[in-house]
């Protein structure tokens, strides 16, 4: 298996054998001693630099990363370093030269070859003031077979490597390392036995005259096989460059390096297989005339990239005898000579089976048909495909070409490597095509897209594109290389008052029409959206987040970094087709709310066609008859530019209940393993009506495992009298041995009911905390059921009437195997309904919180009064043991004979009211002199507090702490249901105020704990610097931080280039200082918020370069 040599081994690449029948030229003797290579090293080594990478987006072969690598200096006095294509990158690079002395230096790309794996950087020669060193001179001349060599590099990571080898072939097939990334061809590579590894990619091999013979390039994984890059090319090349630049002045002024291509790959075969391919013997015979001696095959076809300059002119097979009348068997001559003649004709002869044939072909520039610029929107990267890409695909040159999904595309379920065809009804053939359909779209517009895949090349696929509502990415921008700065210019595709751009007035207005056309395709109509769960498992993009503390280990990345040794998010189960992810439950609007009736009865007019579905089937129970047209289908997608509060993926799927529906406002209620957090687009499908709308998260309960979705009724047209809201019956409770019928959606949105009976009403949770702390359900008894229906069949509990008494939900937890290995598991349980019934109350009657938005009607929003301690129960007997007193015992069997059990701290929640004042172990007997054994009791006397006219915050607690029975007054908090509503991303790195899940830990820095790093983005500063995620920052250059406004204060100072000292403390407590640049012109400082005026989540730049916008 071939890799480059830059960053270890590539998963997924294909193995190729290697076998080869060619005469190498003769050993050349080698005289050169010991002293010899001591002092040939003693030069070149100072003049070998480790270039530390960062791929700050997507494009073409390469995925956004940052990687270790090797380069040398080939021009110090205009400041030139060598080293390899797929280090320089073809996209937006940030890269830093390390030298022998640890002088560091910025470096930019100046040249890449769009071909062969060589490439330039630039610094400014007078930067490196305390180390003396001298060019490395190129002599491809010198290579031989028997050549003893040395490979000088940051071999695995180490800074300076020296490997030896010696030359074994000089005529090896270009190494083929992905079947959808950076391939060379049209060129033959050396072969060694050298054994390099990740990190030594752009390292010089040197003969012992300290000359560079070879450029390193990539090894094989399987055996010690190194390969060696030929440098007559970039010998050519490096000219060019020198007379782009006078040494003389500092200015760079961009060199264009001609370079010609017929859109075919040669490959060099020997002359036994030339005959089987049909060579006719006097052809053989005059070539052999005409070559070295040493000559021993010709170049033949491989492939051709349909619709280039070759296309239907050459075939595979096609063995090339003469270009513009000489006789060319080698590729190096055959370069040349296309180099020569860019844009203008060049005769082919060849022989195709035994027949020779003429062709007269076009010779193309090379650098057409390689972009040099892309389109980000919503995160996603777009640009003219490539001639790489097309040479592997097999499709045309310039088509627009997904190098990375985003967002908006990856909701469409629009893979990576995907060709756009079709857009909103109107054909794509180029970028600008694109760019013009979308000027046309405003927010929230759903249009259909068609795609092809190389996988797939034959069939056309269709997608239903949404268009960002939110303000999730920043405005589609446009990138272009400008090889002078080094830096990719950044500009805006749209101005302010474009629909895409502005916060429409009428959007909910506009949802009303989703489910028809956008409007710059009338007529067109929208293709259904694959409800099929598709999984972000590639974290190579510059979208994709991750949340691993531990930096990755550079010396294992392959070309493909970000793919290399960083742990994947895992991500939901795929449901079930009888079952989806969880459902909830509704109570009775009040009676002075104008409202539809809930029950079906009466005045409704309902369509003939959609009355009583659930009726057509004989067989349906009662209770599936009357909760079926209660039931939605959740659909959620979280924005990778914000996954927060520990949220382990993009793409969830769940059932959920209507439990409120009026001609103002529906509310759904579902399990936060489905709803995890309010930054998320909701979509929602219902059992009743065959109408996709979409919903907002208005409430996520702090303690208890459901969220709240809102939708607009008016949406759903002819649908909303079908539509009704569940009857929620909290009382009474289900007791053991209670008949109760789960009904719940498949797939396919079809009721389905299951009768079984209750086995522990209040069954305890004990969900351990994930490496990434999210929420995990505590302090709640839930409902067991004596069948196990699988962990994907969600729904709601009903009595005989469909009466709804609990949420069949979701709840989500993570196995642990080992110290490193764990993953995540789904598991379904009853969610009793009082909770909600309790929220819903609040709702309806009007609560004294903070109001919200919805539906273009403001109304106040409940808040949550909660005892800040998570508890689980013990048994009396247990109890017994520990001293509690007989007389408590029996006051706590008389509460609860049932379950016979009294609450103990697991532990109180960092920040909180309890915290110094209740410990680990303490037992709960009391809250003001009432005996209290379950997680509801706790609950009742906070409400009673709420209620209180005193508005006192505080329970009196009796608990039992080491053999003493003590009383303490215990403070309670106060929390809303909005979950995190600010995010800021500074440098690549997303933060925010720790939520919950990370307090819940029972740790926060006595230094400040406001800035918690969530997330970070590939190929951002901070992954270049190892500012990973579960940490807080607590210092900027000396400044404490101790909330998110002291954050950006202290950051609005730090310009653009500047480096920036750290100190952060992990999870764990442990401290840290790091340095990192800032890098504003690829990743301004930016900040999301929810605005409850709007109800919309805005974007505000905080600190950018004046020539580039937020990303």
């Amino acid at each position: 298996m071939e890799r480059l040599g830059s960053e270890g081994a590539l998963a997924g690449m294909e193995t190729r054998e290697d076998f080869c029948m060619d005469i190498d030229p003769p050993f050349k003797e080698n005289l050169a001693t010991a002293e010899d290579w001591q002092k040939s090293l003693s030069k070149v080594v100072p003049a070998v630099v480790v270039l530390r990478t960062t791929a700050c987006r997507a494009f073409d072969t390469e995925s956004a990363g940052a990687s270790y690598a090797t380069g040398f200096v080939v021009d110090k006095s205009r400041g030139i370093i060598l080293t390899n294509r797929h280090v320089v990158k073809p996209g937006p690079v940030v890269a830093e030269a390390m030298f022998v002395n640890r002088e560091e230096i910025p470096v930019y790309p100046v040249c890449r070859d769009p071909v062969h794996d060589f490439g330039f950087f630039r610094y400014d020669p007078s930067a490196i003031q305390f180390l003396s060193y001298e060019e490395i001179p190129l002599a491809p001349e010198a290579a031989c077979v028997g050549l003893e060599i040395r490979v000088v590099g940051n071999d695995s990571g180490e800074k300076v490597s020296i490997l030896a080898g010696t030359l074994a072939r000089l005529d090896r097939d270009a190494p083929h390392y992905k079947k959808d990334g950076y391939n060379d061809f049209n060129t033959f590579y050396m072969q060694a036995a050298s054994g390099t590894k990740g990190g030594s990619s752009g390292s010089p091999v040197i003969d012992w005259q300290g000359r560079a013979v070879a450029l390193n390039a990539g090894s094989k994984t399987s055996s010690a096989s190194a390969f060696f890059l030929p440098l007559e090319r970039v010998v050519r090349a490096l000219k060019f460059l020198q007379k782009g630049r006078d040494s003389s002045t500092n200015k760079w002024e961009a060199v264009s390096i001609p370079r010609g291509t017929l859109q075919a790959t040669f490959l060099h075969k020997g002359f036994d297989e030339t005959r089987r391919l049909g060579l006719r013997s006097e052809t053989e015979q005059l070539v052999r005339h005409a070559s070295p001696p040493e000559e021993t095959g010709m170049l033949v076809v491989d492939s051709v990239v349909p619709y280039g300059p070759a296309h239907k002119h050459l075939e595979p097979g096609d063995v090339l005898v003469r270009l513009n009348g000489e006789v060319t068997t080698q590729f190096l001559m055959m370069e040349n000579l296309l180099d020569d003649n860019v844009n203008h004709k060049v005769e082919l002869q060849i022989e195709r089976g035994g027949k020779p044939l003429t062709v007269d072909l076009m010779v193309q520039d090379l650098h057409s048909v390689t972009p040099d610029y892309f389109l980000e929107v919503s995160g996603a990267v777009i640009h003219p495909l490539s001639y790489q890409q097309a040479r592997n695909f097999r499709f045309q040159c310039g088509l627009v070409y997904v190098a990375e999904q985003g967002y908006m595309l990856f909701r469409a379920g629009v893979p990576r490597h995907a060709i756009i065809k079709k857009f909103a009804g109107e054909d794509i053939s180029k970028l600008e095509d694109l760019i013009s359909v979308l000027s046309k779209l405003s927010r929230g517009a759903r249009v259909p897209l068609e795609y092809i895949s190389y996988k797939d090349r034959h069939r056309r696929k269709s997608a239903l594109v949404t268009v960002d509502r939110h303000e999730w990415y920043a405005p589609p921008q446009i990138y272009t290389r400008n090889d002078s700065s080094g830096l990719w210019a950044v500009k805006p595709v749209f101005p302010l008052g474009s629909p895409l751009l502005s916060l429409r007035e009428d959007l909910i207005e506009h949802d009303r029409t989703l489910n028809g056309v956008s409007s710059c395709s009338a007529g067109v109509t929208p293709v259904e959206q694959a409800h099929q769960c598709v999984f972000q498992e590639s974290m190579d993009s510059v979208t994709s987040m991750e949340t691993s503390c531990e930096q990755v280990d550079e010396g294992t990345h392959s070309v493909d970094e970000s793919d290399a040794g960083t742990k994947k998010r895992r991500v939901e189960e795929d449901l079930s087709a009888d079952g989806a992810l969880l459902p909830d439950c509704s109570l009775h609007e009040s009676a002075d709310e104008d409202r539809l009736e809930d029950s079906g009865a009466g005045t409704e007019t309902v369509p003939e066609d959609y009355q009583g579905a659930a009726a057509a089937a004989a067989n349906a129970s009662v209770a599936e008859r009357v909760i079926e047209p209660t039931l939605v289908m959740l659909e959620v997608h979280v924005p990778s530019s914000c996954m927060i509060d520990g949220v382990h993926s993009q793409h969830f799927f769940g059932t959920g209940v209507i439990i409120y529906h009026s001609q103002s406002m529906g509310l759904v209620a579902v399990d936060k393993n489905t709803v995890a957090v309010s930054v998320s687009d909701v979509m929602l499908s219902f059992a009743a009506y065959p109408i996709e709308i979409p919903g907002e998260v208005i409430f996520l309960h702090p303690v208890h495992n459901f969220a709240l979705v809102a939708y607009d009724p008016s949406a759903l047209g002819a649908g909303a009298s079908v539509v009704r809201a569940a009857e929620l019956l909290p009382e009474p409770a289900l007791r053991r041995g209670d008949s109760v019928c789960l009904v719940g959606l498949s797939r396919s949105l079809q009721a389905t009911s299951r009768k079984s009976f209750v086995t522990n009403p209040c069954a305890a949770l004990n969900i351990g905390s994930a490496d990434c702390p999210r929420y995990r359900a505590t302090n709640m008894g839930v409902i067991e059921l004596d069948t196990d229906f699988g962990s994907t069949f969600s729904g709601v509990l009903t009595d005989e009437l469909g009466r709804v008494k609990a949420i069949w939900g979701s709840f989500s937890t993570q196995l642990k195997y080992s110290c490193s290995s764990s993953e995540d598991h789904q598991f379904a349980r009853g969610l009793p309904i009082y909770s909600i019934s309790q929220i819903l109350e609040k709702i309806i009657s009007g609560a004294d919180g903070p109001s919200l938005l919805i539906n273009g009607m403001r109304r106040p929003m409940p808040l949550v009064r909660i005892l800040e301690v998570e508890l689980y129960p013990t048994l009396l007997s247990k109890a017994r043991s520990f001293g509690l007193s007989d007389t408590w015992i029996q006051a706590l069997v008389k509460k609860d004979p049932i379950r016979r059990q009294v609450l103990r701290v697991k532990g109180c929640l960092a920040g909180s009211k309890a915290q110094n004042l209740l410990e680990q172990g303490d037992m709960v007997l009391a809250i003001n002199k009432e005996p209290v054994t379950c997680f509801r009791d706790i609950e009742d006397a906070c409400q009673e507090l709420d209620q209180c006219s005193d508005r006192n915050s505080n329970l009196m607690l009796t608990i039992f702490r080491q053999g003493r029975e003590i009383d303490l007054l215990v403070g309670t908090d106060v929390r809303d249901g909005n979950g995190t509503t600010r995010v800021i991303n500074w440098c690549g790195c997303i933060v925010q105020d720790p939520h919950s899940a990370v307090r819940a830990l029972g740790f926060l820095p006595e230094e400040g704990h406001g800035v918690y790093v969530a997330r970070w983005c590939h190929g951002s500063p901070v992954h270049r610097y190892g500012l990973y995620a579960l940490q807080w920052i607590v210092e900027v250059n000396g400044k404490p931080t101790p909330d998110l406004d002291a954050f950006v204060a202290v950051t609005k100072e730090i310009e653009h280039g500047e480096f920036v000292r750290v100190k952060t403390i992990h999870l764990n407590g442990k401290p840290r200082v790091l340095t990192l640049k800032q890098d504003l012109h690829y990743w301004p400082t930016w900040e999301l918020r929810f605005d409850p005026e709007t109800a919309m989540w805005c974007r505000r730049t905080i600190k950018a370069l004046e020539c580039s916008t937020n990303r």
